[in-house]
């Protein structure tokens, strides 16, 4: 494990965007390769053979999985007892920009408004760095790229509170409206609770969970449950049909004022990627 400083965080900021970028995580190939398995329809089943390829093909040349690699979500864990000397966000933003020439990425980032193109995935407030403070001395560093469009598909609503029991339907609809434009199967991070802008944070962290049962038993019923709803629509790999339309389903929860229930959807495209560095200081 390196020692920590600028030029280690920065490097290992450049490999874990290229291991996100290039591999996804077995989980979520094993998911694939389930549903490749299953799936009854001949076109999905096609569909889902050439996706396993392109994994593979990704691997073999060492290049991104999809020409969308995204913009960059990071979530970094400081362990309390760390002493940080130098610019940590200096240095995640300049292994961005390294990434984006080395590996090479697409320059996604642009102004909102004049579109202009900065050129190395930087931006105001791109990336995007969430972070959080952890007993320890260790510092974890996370990166999810997002490409647009599944973040396009993405939704979130104010709910009353009296109104749990839509939030199934309410899934349901959004995955039946964005129908093949996020590339399905898709992963569904579902953030439940909070504030207006907590709960979309939670749904993107949702997708970082493994593929698999909650370990809160009440929260895997419920992911169950709108798993099996949206598979029923019949979407299907690409949006062609078939009987996968979703891969996973992930639910992570807040607190929240007693006159409100947010619920924030954050579909993700069958190419969940993530990838992670950890440095501990001695």
């Amino acid at each position: 494990m390196p020692s920590l400083s600028f030029g280690s965080v920065t490097n290992a900021v450049v490999e874990i965007l290229r291991e996100s970028e290039i591999h996804l995580p077995q989980d979520v190939v094993s998911a694939l390769r389930a549903a490749a398995e299953k799936e009854s329809n001949p076109t999905a089943k096609t569909q889902l053979h050439s996706i396993l390829k392109n994994i593979e093909i990704a691997a073999q040349k060492g290049i991104p999985i999809c020409q969308d690699t995204g913009i960059f979500i990071f979530f970094v864990e400081i362990g309390r007892g760390l002493c940080i000397d130098f610019d940590l966000e200096g240095a995640i933003r300049d292994g961005c920009a390294q990434a984006t020439q080395k590996i090479p990425l697409r320059p996604n980032v642009v102004d909102p408004l004049s579109r202009h193109n900065t050129k190395n995935n930087l931006g105001d407030g791109l990336p995007e760095i969430n972070y959080a403070f952890v007993p320890g001395k260790t510092l974890k560093i996370t990166v999810a790229p997002k490409g647009a469009g599944s973040e396009n598909m993405s939704t979130i609503r104010m709910f009353n509170p009296t109104e749990v029991s839509k939030i199934m339907e309410f899934v349901a609809k959004t995955v039946l409206d964005a129908g093949g434009k996020p590339c399905p199967p898709v992963v569904i991070g579902i953030g439940i609770g909070g504030s207006f802008n907590q709960c979309a944070k939670l749904a993107k962290e949702a997708l970082l969970f493994d593929i698999g049962k909650n370990p809160e038993d009440a929260l895997s019923q419920m992911e169950s449950e709108i798993l099996t709803a949206v598979n029923s629509l019949g979407i299907g790999c690409m949006g062609l049909g078939g009987d996968t339309t979703a891969l996973s389903v992930r639910i992570k929860k807040a607190s929240c004022h007693t006159a409100s229930l947010p619920v924030a959807i954050n579909i993700q495209c069958w190419a969940n990627r993530h990838a992670t560095a950890f440095f501990e200081e001695e």
